[in-house]
């Protein structure tokens, strides 16, 4: 077996961090480590990742995610986690080029034809929301998600949350189902009045009520309502997600494919997951090859029920032109109708990157930085 000759990464607009993996014998295969507001950090790790792995046989991906993630002492978090997502990736679609075959069909083939999808809309600070959904219905989006607030105090007044609410009876009264993502900009006080006002019109799941750095709150939070709670953006392996599974807290687990190490990684959550009746449905505000990738891993489990798309998202719009359609050869293949998008047919990923747009545009993409949110006071709130 070939190989790895060489493991290239593009920092390309309007956040989004590719990489390319070459073995000796010309395969090629395409992954996405986009960590945002981490960027250079990422490409730090790239670099060492690099100089360990050329030379290493393409075919051996799992001996190669062992490799990365045990043998430099230190292991998980988000930056080590999103470069070896970056290489993961890449090298299942080399792999599944080389055999001619779809990924999905290496993790014992499909189990759906076609894959329910949602979309965003309101921004950071959520704002038309009625026309922005009327817009992604027309789409072909039947269930968006949208921040519940705006950013809140530690304990901040009542008053702040109502119109969480009301933006949630405005999208539903269009015949749409709703998320909303608290984003972890609540603290206890504030999610638990939230989740107790929410819960009358039955959104579709409630986001990162509380930061997944605190499990004892939201193992508090589940006991309080009966709305489905998901979260899963900042957990980077099964074993930073094996306490949720354990004490029943969450019913959605959403780990980001560009974040958590990777398909081989986000295929072995999902498994754990449904082992503890907990349904999958990936993180994936990001870019068109992490969104293949999830849509490789949503066609062969059988506990994902729904898919996030960044097409449109706000970061995209307020960053310039590019989208989740730019990169990708055919644009088709991310129509929507009726709330689904059919299954990817393609070898590999399922799409073919313009390599040439890429590289164009890698040559003078500044890094995105993170957003932040500042209360009247000065003091920094959770954005």
């Amino acid at each position: 077996m070939p190989g790895i000759r060489n493991i290239e990464y593009f920092r390309v607009p309007p956040r989004w961090l590719f990489v390319k993996v070459t073995d000796e014998e010309n395969g090629y295969g395409w992954g996405e480590a986009t960590l945002e507001g981490h960027t250079q950090a990422v490409e730090g790790c790239l670099d060492a990742l690099r100089q360990r792995f050329v030379g290493f046989e393409v075919n051996d991906i799992e001996h190669l995610w062992q490799s990365a993630y045990r043998l430099g002492f230190y292991r998980g978090g988000p930056v080590l986690m999103s470069a070896l997502a970056g290489i993961d990736i890449a090298l299942w679609d080399l792999k599944a080029r080389r055999l001619q075959v779809p990924i999905f069909q290496l993790f014992g083939g499909a189990v759906r034809k076609k894959i329910k999808v949602y979309a965003w809309i309101g921004g950071d600070r959520p704002k038309d929301v009625e026309k922005a959904a009327k817009e992604r219905y027309a789409q072909g989006f039947r269930a968006i998600k949208m921040n519940a607030t705006e950013d809140v105090d530690w304990l901040d007044s009542p008053r702040a949350l109502e119109t969480s609410v009301e933006r949630l009876r405005t999208v539903k009264a269009l015949g749409m189902d709703a998320a909303l993502d608290f984003h972890g900009r609540l603290h206890k006080p504030m999610a638990k009045q939230l989740a107790k006002a929410l819960e009358p019109h039955h959104p579709l799941f409630i986001e990162e009520p509380l930061l997944s750095e605190n499990p004892e709150g939201i193992k508090q939070l589940s006991l309080l309502t009966t709305i489905p709670i998901a979260l899963g953006e900042r957990l980077y392996t099964r074993w930073d997600a094996k306490r949720f599974f354990e004490d029943t807290s969450i019913d959605v687990i959403q780990p980001d494919i560009s974040h958590c190490g990777g398909i081989s990684e986000l295929r072995r959550m999902a498994s754990m997951a449904e082992a503890y009746d907990i349904s999958l449905a990936p993180h994936c505000p990001l870019g068109p090859i992490a969104l293949a990738a999830c849509m490789q891993i949503a066609l062969c489990t059988p506990n994902f029920v729904i898919q996030e798309m960044g097409v449109g998202i706000h970061y995209n719009t307020e960053a310039g032109t590019q989208d989740i359609h730019n990169y990708v050869c055919d644009k088709s293949i991310w129509d929507v109708t009726d709330g689904y998008v059919e299954g990817l047919k393609g070898v590999g990923l399922g799409i073919e990157v313009d390599e040439n747009e890429v590289r164009q545009l890698a040559q003078d993409s500044s890094a995105w930085q993170p957003k932040g949110f500042s209360g009247p006071d000065g003091s920094i709130r959770e954005w």
